[in-house]
């Protein structure tokens, strides 16, 4: 606003300085009523042309001309500020609305200035008004289409900078679920493990004092299990700088001899069977596959009787889970807690499907399905 104050002032001082000087013959050096109003219909152009530019240049417009029409005068204070609006809206107006605006006052003002002075419809002199009038317009509409191509890249990058944000919120939530995943397979299963070790040790210890030792000898293995895969689950989440990084390799059906005499130990016995050739498999489908047996055989453990038969299918298209127990009297798998919910996302998240559910016979079924193709030419 104090710019347009400045400018408009600017306009009406050049007016008078000009009017008063004469201007090489043009004016006729005296301030008169006449070049009052167009000094004050120039102030208020100025002024008011960011509010209505197109209202405005219109009125300017009509008014140069009448005045131009009825005092025969040429004011170029007028055509000053006309030259300023004119700049102003197109600047603030589409390309076409703008130059089609600006060349119908231009020419509407030629012919005014035209048959006022020459009383004909060709005035060499009048041509400098549609110039001025057109670089105007042009000088306005680069500045329109600059501050829109700037508007363009600053909106881009908001919204990239934005998509950064959601994308980064994104991944630190689908970190949490995986931790917390990770956390539930690793701890439930182990965690299962010690309290029936804890309670058979507790049950037979003045009895017999040679079991509960035993039994206190699996608690102490499962506790150092669960504590060094804790450290490495923790150790993912250290700084990559770190210099005592966690080498503990990732589990995999490789592993799951090991995972079924730690269970064998701790009272449940499983019938394992294997369909197809064993075959490496992707890491994720590898690990996903693990923790499933896992969660599957410790709810086995907690919730059956004691057995379990474990099957593994490989076939061509990927790998085959199923667990079948027994359920014992009372207990429903999966009325709490998240253990089933983790393995389906851990299913999901190898882009296979997970079903788990009682059947009619009073055993409890867990099936899955995780794709691994067998790449071509490979065994």
């Amino acid at each position: 606003m104090l710019l347009d104050v400045v400018l408009a002032c600017a306009v009406v001082a050049g007016g008078v300085a000009g009017e008063l000087s004469g201007m090489r013959g043009e004016t006729d050096g005296v301030i008169t009523t006449r070049d009052v109003l167009a000094l004050i219909v120039a102030l208020l152009a100025v002024l008011l042309r960011r509010v209505r530019p197109r209202v405005v240049l219109l009125a300017t417009a009509v008014a140069a001309a009448v005045l131009l029409g009825v005092t025969d005068v040429r004011l170029p204070v007028l055509f000053v500020a006309l030259v300023i609006v004119t700049f102003t809206m197109a600047s603030r107006t589409d390309r076409r609305s703008a130059f089609l605006m600006a060349g119908t006052i231009a020419l509407g003002l030629y012919f005014v200035v035209a048959f006022s002075s020459t009383g004909s419809a060709w005035s060499q002199e009048s041509l400098g008004l549609i110039a001025w009038l057109g670089m105007a317009t042009a000088a306005g509409d680069a500045i329109r289409s600059r501050r829109a191509y700037v508007a363009a890249v600053e909106e881009r990058a908001e919204r990239a900078e934005q998509t950064r944000e959601e994308e980064a919120a994104r991944r630190v939530v689908q970190e949490r679920v995986r931790i917390a995943r990770e956390l539930h397979d690793v701890v439930a299963h182990h965690i299962a493990v010690i309290n029936v070790q804890a309670g058979a040790a507790s049950h037979i210890l003045h009895r017999q004092p040679q079991q509960a030792d035993r039994a206190l000898t699996h608690i102490r293995a499962a506790c150092d299990t669960v504590l060094t895969e804790l450290a490495s689950i923790v150790g993912v989440l250290r700084e990559t700088d770190d210099p005592d990084p966690v080498t503990e390799p990732l589990r995999g059906l490789s592993r799951l001899t090991d995972m079924l005499d730690a269970l064998a130990a701790a009272g449940l016995t499983v019938e394992r069977k294997q369909i197809g050739q064993a075959r490496e498999l992707p890491a994720v489908v590898d690990l996903a596959a693990y923790r499933i047996l896992q969660e599957a055989l410790t709810n086995a453990h907690k919730y059956g009787t004691g057995t379990a038969c474990l099957t593994v299918t490989y076939t061509v298209d990927g790998v085959t889970l199923d667990v079948v127990n027994p359920i014992a009297t009372g207990n429903v798998p999966g009325r709490s807690g998240y253990g089933i919910l983790g393995m389906k996302e851990r299913a999901a998240s190898a882009g296979g499907t997970l079903d788990a559910h009682p059947r009619q016979d009073g055993r409890f079924l867990l099936h899955a399905d995780l794709p691994a193709p067998v790449p071509i030419g490979g065994v």
